[in-house]
């Protein structure tokens, strides 16, 4: 199940949350979206976690989310229909076929199909091999033993099972490991009734506890559907003996009455539970209230480590994060302008917290992305991993310049008392604007991969160094007609338009490899001369 889990999440795992997020208009669409989800994830408790996700960033609301969690539960009951059927016939076929694709691609969709193929496989031998190794437990000494102690405490079996099905993560897994008993003449049919019920319940535990830390929206999610089988499990308890005819009257294959059950109890609890998802959702809210936490901007507040089997989810959660690096690059930088023409010390220390904000949050980006194995990426999830590891460098490198080199000439400044000459600062000005358009121009082309964008930002460095050459030319004339101001500030004057250029070379890197893709950049500036 891990490996089919696994295909299925990496191979198409962004398509699966891209519908999961666009079917929030109605309650009627989050359930059937979730069963469909589900169906193909072959687990409920990973649906489960990414709805939790979701609500968790405000993306959809908790109510929505509890449709979406009671449309998964009935997802996992039509895989134990699936596996109920005999497909041993198509275990050869699942075998070659996913070797061959796993084999013949390094990575991606196909690669992905194969593990796909290569699990399902495997459930149906295991399924097989499960029956045969249970059918000499009928004669076991030790098992009528175990059987009398929990016919004995229907409540005891039904918590064991819960037990069990929290430890294995998996209410498919243990339903089917019911089915393959019961089909074997080793648990009797109304023990395997109520041994449902707790697999059931049990396959709430798993999401609660990986959501304990997350916001209280994201919370609220599995504690909502914990509370929903809650209540059907309780009901259920007392009232089995009655249902029992019904659930044999529907089929006398003991083995399907287990997997009949365990449908129609998730959709039982979908009919009675849909309308009331609101009512739910707000007292889950009155559990788990808002917490009012203190902003830490050196935070990751995009980085999920529940992304990581999805590389590309956890890829655009890092560029999201890598987006937010340059929005403070950029206010830096309009600080910095500010500091240079008033002098103002505070304004300066600010820039410089800015700066620490920004080195704490490329430390987590890397961290990040040093855990998201390069493996299981198609040809342009490995590109965009480098170009978000090179990006977010230059950030950094771009945020270090403003706050080791040009604070440093602010504060000398301030200390002086020096004021630049009017021209001077409109220089200054000058290349500083082209400097901050390049930063948002880069931030562009990050997301986009724009090639026009690409040409416009080197033919902006361009205008940056002649705007640098022209300054210079005018600051040395202002030099030799000896003006107060110029020969005071001359040498900050030099070194912020050295260091904004170092900037602006920073922010290029991002439309190196477009350009070169393209066959856009040449080997080198010198003129190559003909040699007879």
């Amino acid at each position: 199940m891990n490996l089919l889990r696994l295909g299925i999440t990496r191979g198409f795992g962004a398509q699966l949350r891209r519908t999961l997020a666009a079917s929030t208009s109605s309650r009627i669409k989050s359930f059937f979206s979730g069963m469909a989800i589900t169906a193909l994830l072959q687990s409920s408790t990973a649906t489960v976690l990414i709805v939790a996700a979701f609500a968790g960033q405000g993306m959809i609301k908790s109510g929505a989310g509890l449709a979406m969690v009671l449309g998964a539960d009935v997802g996992t009951t039509l895989v134990a229909q699936i596996f109920w059927l005999d497909l041993s016939l198509l275990i050869p076929i699942f075998i070659v076929v996913g070797y061959i694709s796993f084999s013949m691609d390094r990575s991606g969709r196909i690669k992905n199909l194969g593990r796909i193929l290569i699990g399902l496989a495997l459930m149906l031998i295991a399924l097989s091999m499960i029956k045969t190794a249970a059918a000499p437990l009928k004669t076991s000494e030790a098992l009528p033993v175990i059987l009398n102690i929990l016919q004995a405490d229907y409540l005891f079996a039904v918590l064991f099972i819960a037990l069990l099905t929290w430890v294995s993560h998996s209410s498919l897994a243990i339903i089917l490991l019911l089915m393959s008993f019961v089909a074997a003449g080793v648990l009797p049919l109304m023990l395997g009734l109520y041994m449902v019920l707790g697999a059931n319940l049990g396959g709430t535990i798993p999401p609660i506890l990986a959501t304990l830390k997350d916001h209280p929206e994201a919370r609220r999610i599995p504690i909502g559907n914990f509370l929903i089988r809650l209540c059907g499990v309780g009901v259920l308890f007392f009232t089995l003996p009655l249902v029992q005819p019904y659930i044999e009257m529907m089929d006398d294959n003991a083995e399907h009455q287990i997997v009949n059950f365990h449908m129609m109890f998730n959709i039982a609890l979908a009919v009675v539970f849909l309308p009331f998802t609101p009512m739910i959702s707000q007292l889950c809210t009155k559990f788990i209230p808002d917490r009012v936490e203190p902003d830490n901007p050196g935070t990751a507040r995009y980085l999920d480590l529940k992304d990581m089997d999805t590389p590309s989810i956890a890829l655009a959660s890092a560029t999201r994060e890598t987006l937010r690096m340059a929005d403070l690059v950029q206010r830096m930088l309009e600080e910095t302008i500010t500091v240079f023409k008033t002098n103002d010390k505070r304004l300066l220390e600010k820039v410089r917290e800015d700066d620490d904000v920004i080195d704490k949050i490329y430390s987590q980006i890397k961290s990040y992305m040093a855990r998201l194995s390069q493996e299981f990426m198609d040809p342009k999830e490995a590109q965009r991993y480098v170009q978000i590891l090179t990006f977010s460098t230059n950030l950094e490198h771009a945020g270090d310049v403003i706050d080791k080199n040009l604070m440093p000439v602010a504060l000398k400044k301030i200390k002086s008392d020096s004021h630049f000459s009017e021209e001077g600062m409109k220089e200054i000005e000058h290349i500083h604007n082209l400097v901050v358009e390049s930063v948002q121009l880069a931030q562009s082309i990050f997301v986009s991969n724009d090639i026009d964008m690409a040409r416009r930002l080197l033919q902006d460095k361009q205008d940056i160094r002649e705007a640098e050459i022209t300054g210079m030319t005018k600051h040395i004339e202002r030099l030799s007609e000896g003006r107060p101001e110029t020969i005071a500030t001359s040498s900050f004057h030099v070194d912020i338009i050295r260091d904004y250029r170092r900037i602006n070379s920073y922010m290029c890197t991002v439309a190196y490899p477009l350009l070169e893709e393209k066959g856009e950049l040449r080997q080198t500036r010198l003129r190559v001369l003909d040699v007879e």
